[in-house]
């Protein structure tokens, strides 16, 4: 299977459950390469979980995962080699210093030393990192330390790059240097990226594709104009199509359940803007 002939990354009924809570329920996904496709939900819809099973972190209760063909289940190696992942937060290892934690990762990937350098090299000019390459990881800023994870999970040029909240932390200029960077990313190196964030005025901007995902479902997808004619509008923002979809979805949610117990279904709180 070839990305020229699928989807880079396909998700079928793929479940999480926590006893008897149920995490992300029956998720159905189809990412085309070289695009950025954003994974938006409120708190708690259930994204995190679903980009954890994506990139390995989590076993899924049930559903299949493939990466470029490759089953995260059955052949977690294949599947992983070609997955990057940037937590929302930071995990480095602040004794180090900021080229020897690109090392660090180079030695996971078995990435040969010369490429390896030189790839260091530009990640850390790409992330205006350079001039504390040599400095340990501990005087790190929050956002440098996030810039240095993106360095890190970019440098085995993965096929798919899997980002939860690239933004915290950053200010205006990383945020302009990581929506170029995406751009950059699936335009010029061919990369996919699944993108999940509060932010959604980076998401209207650099996503060509967007589910909606709330209480562990998809409750929307498409392009922004599918996005908006879900909603029954010709216009608007992608904040105001999110807040009016997820809103819906929790009145019907409160309907049923007034329905179940016989009662009055309370009505819905809106934001005042």
């Amino acid at each position: 299977m070839t990305t020229s002939q699928a989807s880079l990354l396909q998700i079928s009924k793929l479940n999480k459950q926590y006893g008897k809570f149920t995490a992300v329920r029956e998720i159905n996904l189809d990412v085309d390469p070289h695009q950025v496709f954003g994974i938006l939900g409120p708190n708690g819809a259930g994204k995190t979980t679903t980009l954890r099973m994506i990139t390995g972190l989590i076993q899924p209760t049930a559903g299949t995962i493939l990466i470029d063909g490759h089953d995260l289940h059955k052949d977690p190696m294949k599947a992983k080699a070609i997955t990057g992942f940037i937590p929302d937060r930071p995990y480095v290892y602040d004794k180090l210093t900021a080229f020897e934690y690109l090392e660090f990762i180079a030695g996971l990937y078995s990435l040969k030393k010369s490429k390896a350098a030189d790839r260091m090299h530009e990640l850390l000019h790409t992330f205006h990192l350079h001039e504390w390459a040599d400095s340990l990881i501990e005087s790190f800023s929050h956002g440098m330390k996030q810039r240095l994870v993106f360095a890190g999970a970019l440098l085995p040029k993965p096929k798919l790059l899997v980002v939860d909240e690239p933004m915290v932390g950053l200010d205006p200029k990383g945020h302009k240097l990581i929506k170029e960077l995406f751009v950059k990313l699936t335009r010029d190196e061919g990369m996919t990226i699944l993108l999940s964030t509060h932010t959604m005025e980076v998401a209207e901007q650099v996503c060509s594709q967007i589910a909606i995902v709330n209480h562990g479902q998809i409750i929307a997808q498409g392009s922004m104009n599918d996005l908006r004619m879900s909603t029954g509008e010709s216009e608007g923002t992608l904040e105001q199509v999110f807040l009016k979809l997820t809103e819906e979805q929790e009145e019907e949610r409160a309907a049923k359940v007034a329905e179940r117990f016989g009662q009055d279904p309370l009505p819905a709180t809106h934001n005042a803007e």
